[in-house]
């Protein structure tokens, strides 16, 4: 359960949003505030026209499954009841209200899927509300880079039918991207401390990883998802590029750190293509069997430093990147493992 803070008053000011039903029998109208909006269970049932007690078992299985964090999506709000007295009513953010209506089955909650849909692509593709502030804290050299990236987060989206999750996990990933140069730029005016990376790394064999891709291989073809062709190894190419990851130079590592290790494994699967076919997930797999092994896959609250939606939306941009953008791609996986 989460910890228990005192009460919030409700959220006044700020940007308003609404959501109106096609038969114009329900219009949510809510604060915008801190970047999310909140909802009670209650508020959340009368929206999709579900019993309070459905929606609170999607809430549940939601938590249970590790897609929301509850620490960071519920909060208490004080709430005056009809006999005058406040009461402490839990209300769940933005991430909450979307994961349950992408779970009802009711016509409003296909209705507020086709709108929330509608809303990411818009900010997606309308530049992805960046804040001003943030914004207004880069140099004019990182805000180009931040731009740059931006345009290729535009490329991606066009160039692929992002399913929804897709769609959140490169939200993710821009928020953390745009916050990733505000903090370069503290380190530049020093008043960042250096972050604390893990010097010694414990290293993926060679043959270990070719097993874990058969299982996977073995995994994905009893579902259809693959091909004999999947995790096929050109030559030596993983051989080169794990050679690579590990190289050093005047008895120093290239890179010595368990997060620069992370970042160019996953680049260099990706963009160099060592198989056949399969180059994104096994990349993705590779990533997650190192930061298993040594321990920097979750954050000291359990939660996954890098999501499955964002994980896929990171290797969609890698893969969509032009080799010259190689240190800003790697700059952004580093900034996800630094959580």
């Amino acid at each position: 359960m989460p910890k228990q803070n005192p009460p919030h008053e409700l959220p006044q000011g700020g940007e308003l949003m609404i959501y109106t039903s096609t038969d114009g029998k329900i219009s949510l109208e809510a604060q915008l505030k801190d970047e999310t909006i909140w909802l009670s269970q209650k508020q959340m049932a009368e929206l999709f026209e579900k019993g309070r007690s459905t929606v609170a078992e999607h809430i549940l299985n939601a938590f249970k499954e590790q897609e929301l964090n509850e620490n960071s999506v519920c909060r208490e709000f004080r709430r005056t009841g009809a006999d005058g007295k406040e009461y402490a009513v839990r209300h769940y953010n933005l991430d909450v209200i979307i994961s349950v209506g992408y779970r009802v089955k009711s016509l409003r909650g296909t209705q507020f899927r086709i709108w929330a849909t509608k809303i990411l692509r818009d900010h997606i593709v309308k530049g992805f509300t960046i804040n001003k502030k943030r914004l207004n804290a880069t140099s004019g050299t990182q805000l180009k880079e931040l731009q740059s990236a931006v345009a290729l987060f535009q490329k991606t989206l066009h160039r692929h039918e992002l399913k929804q999750p897709e769609a959140v996990g490169l939200l993710q990933v821009i928020t953390e991207y745009a916050q990733s140069w505000i903090l370069l730029q503290q380190f530049d005016e020093g008043t960042l401390t250096r972050p604390q990376f893990s010097q010694a790394s414990i290293s993926i064999e060679y043959a270990a990883i070719k097993e874990h891709i058969s299982l996977f291989k073995a995994e994905l073809m009893k579902k259809k998802e693959a091909s004999e062709l999947f995790g096929n190894e050109r030559e030596s190419a993983l051989r080169g590029i794990l050679g690579n990851v590990n190289q050093s130079f005047g008895g120093k590592a290239v890179y010595p750190s368990v997060e620069e290790k992370a970042a160019h494994l996953l680049y260099f699967v990706i963009k160099d293509h060592p198989f056949t076919d399969g180059n994104k997930r096994i990349g993705s797999l590779i990533f997650i069997l190192f930061l298993r092994n040594n321990k920097k896959l979750l954050k000291k609250n359990g939660e996954k430093k890098i999501n499955d939606n964002a994980l896929v939306a990171l290797a969609l941009l890698i893969a969509e990147s032009d080799h010259k953008e190689k240190e800003s791609m790697v700059r952004l996986i580093i900034n996800f493992l630094k959580g």
